[in-house]
């Protein structure tokens, strides 16, 4: 017992001291080695896929002549694709140029002190990392990705439309906030329906390429449109209480370290009557990584401490199925169990200490599958 609670002790201080902030000139310095880790990451892709095929055509050579003749459209397959990474670094080249000098509050590109134009090899993690937001080019800006944008961001976008109609409400002056936008494609839909819309991204690969789609691509916006993006973390940038009148959130809460910050935030950022909207799984993002404070509650639990919160929860819909970055040729197919919630700050009074009887009057969660199976295991 003696060594568990001294485990669990050095446990608890290593967490509070990986959460203590570093000093300007530090933070300033880690921010700008990893600004440039990713311009590698960029740089690297052509040169990574083409390692993957050196090696597919080396193997595939490797077999007799027989086995070569009952395949003969391997070679002219990976031709292909290596084509297909020429076009790629094309554009990921022309992200980079476009993201050296995108922050209008810090310059990087004057800060390098070796040749910056030399590709160097990245980290699987980076490259898996790039080649993920690729496909998040497909799901966000492209045909093929209508699918999944309609049955992610569709229900989202109606429900915006539900709380704050235009018939009602003169929606240029209603703010919504969509935290984790990665390319930005859900708050440019809404912005396009004239609500006044921010999008905040903190992952450099989602960054540089929103940068590039959305301010450097042919098509606009309505020129009345007030759109826009906010670099940095959540729970860092979002300080003033009562700035926002809805909160839509998608694929997003269980990127947090403690999900329990993100509720406590989007709460104090609601104006009172202000609305969140949820749609998303919770696979938590840090929760196999070692040394990375990781507080995965199922979404029972994410629920009952909204409702101490405060939160009134007007919709919830459980096991609503989507797919992420699918590729329907793949014969490996993964499918997103999500829910789908709308909760109400109320207006008036804040309720953070309702009664029990208060609380048991809300509308109660359906019971969870997955929660059924982790309950025979505990």
């Amino acid at each position: 017992m003696a060594e568990t609670k001294r485990d669990e002790a050095q446990s608890e201080l290593y967490y509070k001291k990986e959460r203590l902030k570093y000093s300007p000139e530090e933070e300033a310095r880690l921010e700008r080695q990893h600004f440039w880790r990713i311009i590698d990451a960029f740089r690297f892709y052509r040169a990574h896929v083409q390692e993957q095929i050196v090696r597919a055509e080396r193997q595939f050579k490797s077999l007799s002549p027989h086995h070569q003749s009952l395949v003969p459209g391997v070679l002219s397959n990976l031709a292909r694709i290596s084509q297909c990474a020429e076009h790629n670094q094309k554009v990921l080249q022309a992200i980079i140029q476009n993201s050296l000098h995108m922050f209008e509050n810090v310059e990087y590109y004057s800060e390098r002190e070796d040749d910056p134009g030399k590709v160097r090899p990245s980290s699987t993690f980076d490259m898996d990392k790039l080649k993920s937001t690729i496909k998040q080019f497909v799901r966000d800006w492209s045909e093929v990705g209508q699918a999944e944008r309609d049955s992610c961001y569709r229900p989202i976008i109606e429900e915006v439309q539900r709380l704050f109609p235009c018939d009602q409400y003169d929606v240029s002056k209603v703010s919504v906030l969509v935290p984790g936008a990665g390319l930005g494609r859900l708050a440019w839909e809404i912005a396009q329906l004239g609500y006044t819309c921010q999008g905040n991204e903190w992952s450099f690969f989602m960054l540089f390429s929103s940068n590039f789609v959305l301010n450097r691509c042919e098509k606009r916006l309505p020129d009345n449109s007030d759109f826009s993006m906010v670099a940095g973390d959540f729970v860092e940038v979002y300080t003033e209480p009562e700035s926002w009148d809805c909160v839509a959130t998608c694929f997003f809460i269980d990127t947090a370290h403690n999900v329990l910050e993100y509720l406590e935030k989007i709460w104090k950022i609601l104006k009172p009557g202000g609305a969140w909207i949820n749609l998303g799984p919770l696979l938590y993002h840090f929760e196999n990584m070692a040394n990375e404070l990781s507080i995965e509650l199922c979404y029972e639990d994410i629920r009952a401490a909204m409702v101490k919160l405060g939160f009134i929860v007007e919709v919830e819909k459980e096991s609503m199925q989507t797919t992420y970055t699918e590729n329907d040729r793949s014969m490996l197919r993964y499918v997103y169990d999500c829910v789908f919630f709308v909760a109400r700050k109320p207006s008036g009074r804040h309720f953070k200490n309702q009664s029990d009887d208060q609380q048991q009057s809300l509308p109660p969660a359906a019971k969870s599958p997955r929660q059924e199976d982790a309950d025979r295991f505990t």
